[in-house]
């Protein structure tokens, strides 16, 4: 297992330059470029307790289902990976999440882990493991406080 920690390194693993790259297009709201890296039957894996918790197949479901939706529900919503971990044809990245709320106008940070499994520099498998605590709050949902 290798760590990297600098973005910007040129000596990155070919699974970490996938998943970087995935991370600077969402950045960029390139969503075409995101799909493009993940693989046809790819299963995307939201957090439990999250918004748009759930498995969701395809890179059609995972657009509809989680990347519409956090477009339609935040102002600005940006993930930041602080090391990547190359674990073979798996990578964990661990990073925040900052956004704020389209409708209440709430701002939130939420620490991630995420795991991507990749094959022939595709995305196979995501999931993510987050505080949904205070993405919750922001959305104005219940929390169970």
């Amino acid at each position: 297992m290798s760590l990297s920690t600098d973005r910007r390194t040129t000596d990155q693993s070919p699974v970490v330059a996938v998943v970087d790259e995935a991370y600077q297009a969402f950045t960029r709201r390139d969503i075409a470029a995101v799909v493009a890296l993940l693989d046809p039957q790819v299963a995307w894996t939201e957090a439990a307790g999250s918004a748009y918790a759930g498995t969701h197949v395809g890179p059609d479901a995972v657009v509809q289902d989680v990347f519409a939706r956090i477009g339609e529900d935040w102002t600005s919503f940006v993930p930041t990976p602080s090391e990547f971990f190359d674990c073979g044809s798996t990578v964990i990245v661990l990073g925040t999440f900052d956004g704020v709320h389209r409708v209440t106008g709430a701002a939130m940070t939420s620490r991630f882990a995420h795991f991507f499994r990749l094959a022939d520099g595709r995305v196979t498998a995501f999931e993510a493991v987050n505080d949904t605590y205070p993405v919750r709050r922001a959305m104005g949902e219940p929390t169970g406080e």
